[in-house]
C-alpha cells in the first residue's frame, strides 16, 4: 500500500476526530494550550492504537479469510464509511459536554472516535500491510486534525455544519479506497 492511500485513510479517519474537536473547541469558553494537548494526545494515541489491535487480531484469523481478504477489507471500509456519511446526515442535536479534555469524557470521547480505526486495522493485516508507517501516519494526522479542529472551533466555526461535512467527507473517501482495493484484486 503506498503511502498516499495510507494518509488518505488517516485523514479519512481523522475526520471524527476533527468534527469531536470542532464541537469541543465550540463548547471550551476559554481554550488553553493544555485543552488542545490533552485532547489531541489522546484522540492520536487511541487512533494510533486501535489498528493495532485489529491488525493483531486480523493477523490472527489471516488464514481463514486469505482468498477473500480483499472483500473483508472492501466491506468494512464500506460499512465504516457508509456509517459515517449516514452519520452525517443526522440531525439531531448531541448533549453538551462541559469539557471534554478531561477524564471519563475524554477517555470515552477518544474510544468513540477511533473505533473506525479498529477495523481499518484489521483491513491492513488483511492486505498483508506492515503497520508501523499506517500507524505512525494514522496517529500523527488525527493530532493534527484534533489541535485544528479544537482552534477552529473555538474562535471561528458553529460545530455542527462543519463537523456532518467531515463526517461525510471522510465516509466518501474510505469507500473509494475500499472500491479501489478491489480494483487492485482484479475484481472489475
Amino acid at each position: 500500500m503506498d503511502i498516499l492511500t495510507i494518509v488518505f485513510i488517516a485523514v479519512a479517519l481523522a475526520m471524527d476526530a476533527f468534527a469531536v474537536a470542532v464541537t469541543a473547541g465550540f463548547q471550551i469558553q476559554r481554550l488553553t494550550a493544555r485543552h488542545i494537548f490533552r485532547l489531541s494526545w489522546h484522540f492520536g494515541l487511541f487512533q494510533a492504537l486501535m489498528p493495532v489491535i485489529g491488525w493483531c487480531s486480523g493477523r490472527a484469523v489471516l488464514s481463514y479469510i486469505e482468498r477473500y481478504d480483499h472483500w473483508a477489507a472492501f466491506i468494512l471500509l464500506f460499512w465504516i464509511g457508509a456509517n459515517m456519511i449516514r452519520e452525517s446526515f443526522d440531525t439531531k442535536d448531541d448533549k453538551p459536554l462541559k469539557d471534554p479534555t478531561r477524564g471519563t469524557r475524554l477517555v470515552l470521547l477518544s474510544v468513540a472516535t477511533s473505533i473506525d480505526a479498529l477495523a481499518v486495522g484489521f483491513s491492513l493485516a488483511a492486505l498483508k500491510v506492515s503497520i508501523l508507517l499506517p500507524v505512525i501516519i494514522i496517529g500523527v494526522v488525527a493530532l493534527c486534525f484534533t489541535w485544528i479542529g479544537l482552534i477552529l472551533g473555538n474562535r471561528f466555526l458553529s460545530s455542527g455544519r462543519v463537523g456532518k461535512k467531515a463526517e461525510l467527507l471522510g465516509g466518501t473517501i474510505l469507500i473509494l479506497i475500499g472500491i479501489r482495493i478491489l480494483h487492485e484484486h482484479n475484481v472489475f
